[in-house]
């Protein structure tokens, strides 16, 4: 479909993206996003705000979403490599609880689209990386909530055999489990 080729993941909703890129000596061209192309997918969505973060290597961000105001997310890297992971947190799915990874890197230009009712993180591979996203609501810091990065149930197969030291923000380091998560009932 147009300049982009959309993957359907093993989990109903989750795509990866990849844009076509046109490319010479003088170095390339892309787009990131092209709502009629992304409509023609069945991605419908409406964004309202672009963030991006500079990580070093081995620090993770995650597993976060938001209990109201949930956010869809198109992310990408536009330097270094990251390994980045979306959670199926929709009680009703057939797939609630699992998991789904892919790298994404400045060389490879793989986007991950991740729809409202899923945790979302990624661990940094190279010595920092750049990441870039696009989210369908606000930032709503009073409804922050987050899934903790190894929680046994869900058993993320994080890439670390690299990784010296995984580093973490105080609030990641106290997320809840799986199971804590449904036992709050904090599950869509």
């Amino acid at each position: 479909m147009g300049n982009f080729n959309f993957i359907k993941t093993k989990i109903k909703d989750l795509y990866i993206i990849e844009p076509k890129v046109f490319g010479d000596d003088r170095g390339y061209f892309m787009e990131s996003y092209n709502k009629k192309d992304f409509e023609e997918a069945g991605l419908d969505m409406v964004f309202v705000q672009d963030n991006e973060s500079k990580s070093k290597k081995g620090v993770l961000r995650g597993m976060h979403f938001q209990t109201k105001h949930t956010q869809g997310k198109l992310v990408r890297v536009t330097s270094g490599e990251v390994y980045d992971v979306a959670v199926d947190l929709r009680k009703d799915s057939p797939t609630f609880g699992q998991w789904e990874g892919v790298l994404l890197s400045a060389e490879n230009k793989r986007q991950f689209y991740v729809p409202e009712g899923f945790a979302h993180g990624f661990l940094v591979l190279s010595n920092e990386a750049i990441f870039n996203y696009k989210c369908t609501d606000y930032y709503a810091p009073e409804y922050d909530c987050g899934l903790l990065w190894n929680d046994e149930d869900v058993n993320i197969k994080w890439p670390l055999e690299n990784i010296d030291e995984v580093i973490l923000s105080e609030k990641d380091k106290k997320q809840y489990t799986f199971k804590e998560l449904i036992e709050r009932e904090i599950v869509f």
